[in-house]
């Protein structure tokens, strides 16, 4: 840990390499006061990542979590990591990486603040003020500057986030993801009445999809917080690993890591199980916001291909489960289209950057530019196709 004074607003700014090292009382107090807070910023999840050796300096993720404190009280904080690679961040800056190697120039390691594998837009910089939100991002920016980091990068931000990065003259860039919205001020009754407000082709496609998972024998069942049993936890480890590894990739995610937040954010999940004859074949995992009545479409695997039971299990029993229990908001992960036609709409992302190269800062404050000239009129064709009834 390392610390400094500010003195004209009196915070003392500390650095931890070990987020155990922060007071979580007073993190999730500051979360909690935060109007886009998600489970993802809490102190226990990032905690989990450090401690299961998910997000650890031997996979790339050193922590560098930077706080600001002022009479021994958390004003604000962040989960901040030296990154010697770009994997497991969902905001793809290969290309810069590769025009500094070209020229010469390393790019890594580099700042950022961000969830580990996690694309869920949302608060990234706790504060208890915008004050506070820009001297923290102010020391980020000075931390890269005093280690000679090639640059700084804060991702799938809230708007408060982006206000402070706007202040300091970091770069914005968007995205898109694909988000669903309970209907308002009437929500749906059910999945049927949810159904009856898309569109006829797009309804008779969900129905037969539906109905072949039926036909060959699935059954699924949902299970929240302490109904999940550590067996269920295995099978799912086991579907999550198989996926990775069809994809010939490495799982991010250690079984340990899951067995801590089962026990630290037991009211945060909800998986459904499918089985066929008694077998589990496939499991789905959501985490879940009680409080704020938000869900979150994380993880998925199967020990044996059925055809549309990816659709089931990630999409039509949450949004179910979801009307069920009077939720307002599902989200889908990062990108996929396909899931227009399943009643999820495009919602913009962005993210913030600071480049310490003046040639390569302008650059890529062009190209952003252009990028989001496409990305807007991306967002605009895909509303122009939405799936319900107009």
């Amino acid at each position: 840990m390392a610390s400094s004074k500010n003195g004209s607003n009196n915070y003392v700014i500390r650095v931890f390499d070990d987020p155990a090292d922060l007071d979580a009382t007073q993190w999730n107090a500051l979360l909690d006061a935060q109007p886009a807070a998600t489970p993802f910023m809490r102190h226990e999840y990032l905690s989990a990542l450090h401690h299961s050796g998910s997000a650890t300096s031997d996979t790339g993720w050193t922590a560098q979590f930077i706080a600001l404190h002022e009479r021994g009280q958390l004003a604000a904080a962040c989960p901040l990591y030296l990154k010697d690679h770009s994997y497991g961040e969902y905001v793809f800056d290969w290309a810069w990486a590769d025009a500094y190697q070209r020229h010469g120039l390393a790019y890594y390691p580099k700042l950022l603040i961000a969830v580990p594998f996690t694309p869920v837009p949302g608060v990234r910089l706790l504060a208890r003020d915008e004050a506070s939100r820009v001297v923290l991002l102010r020391a980020v920016e000075s931390l890269a500057r005093d280690a000679k980091l090639s640059s700084a990068h804060l991702l799938f931000a809230d708007e408060s986030d982006h206000r402070a990065a706007q202040t300091l003259g970091w770069m914005t860039r968007n995205a898109v993801q694909f988000h669903w919205t309970n209907r308002s001020p009437a929500p749906y009754t059910d999945f049927d009445d949810f159904l009856s407000s898309l569109q006829h082709d797009k309804r008779k496609k969900i129905r037969q999809e539906r109905r072949r998972v039926r036909d060959a024998g699935i059954e699924l069942v949902a299970r929240a917080g302490g109904d999940v049993t550590e067996s269920d936890w295995d099978f799912f480890h086991r579907c999550y690993t198989r996926t990775y590894r069809a994809h010939h990739s490495t799982p991010y995610l250690t079984r340990d890591f899951f067995a801590r937040t089962a026990t630290t954010m037991t009211q945060h999940w909800l998986m459904f199980i499918a089985s066929r004859g008694g077998k589990r074949i496939a499991a789905s995992l959501i985490a879940i916001d009680p409080s704020r009545r938000s869900a979150f479409g994380r993880y998925w695997g199967a020990v044996e291909h059925v055809d549309c039971l990816h659709f089931e299990a990630c999409y039509y029993q949450p949004l179910s489960w979801c009307i069920e229990n009077r939720y307002l908001r599902f989200e889908g992960g990062a990108q996929g289209e396909h899931k227009m036609a399943r009643g999820l709409l495009p919602v913009a992302t962005a993210s913030a950057h600071w480049l310490a190269h003046p040639q390569f800062s302008q650059a890529v404050a062009d190209f952003l530019q252009r990028e989001g000239r496409a990305i807007d009129h991306y967002i605009d064709d895909l509303n122009e196709r939405r799936p319900f009834k107009a």
